[in-house]
């Protein structure tokens, strides 16, 4: 019994973590910086609606990562 659990147990979870943490926070980066492309090209309403969009994907995924991070 003692030696399967062993063998189940993992070393290191550090890409998992990098993982998550690229989901949490690359997607809302990436839709902003098109965002500030946008307002410096002079189409504000794109701009504002792709600011909105990284915000509430930051939002969310904060929220859903998170709980995954913390174990809750």
């Amino acid at each position: 019994m003692i030696a399967t659990l062993i063998m189940l147990e993992g070393g290191n979870y550090d890409g998992i973590i990098y993982f998550i943490l690229g989901i949490m926070f690359g997607p809302p980066l990436v839709l902003g910086f098109i965002g500030l492309v946008l307002w410096k090209t002079l189409q504000k309403k794109a701009a504002k609606v792709f600011f909105i969009l990284a915000g509430v994907y930051l939002i969310v995924g904060l929220g859903i990562c998170g709980a995954l991070i913390i174990g809750s």
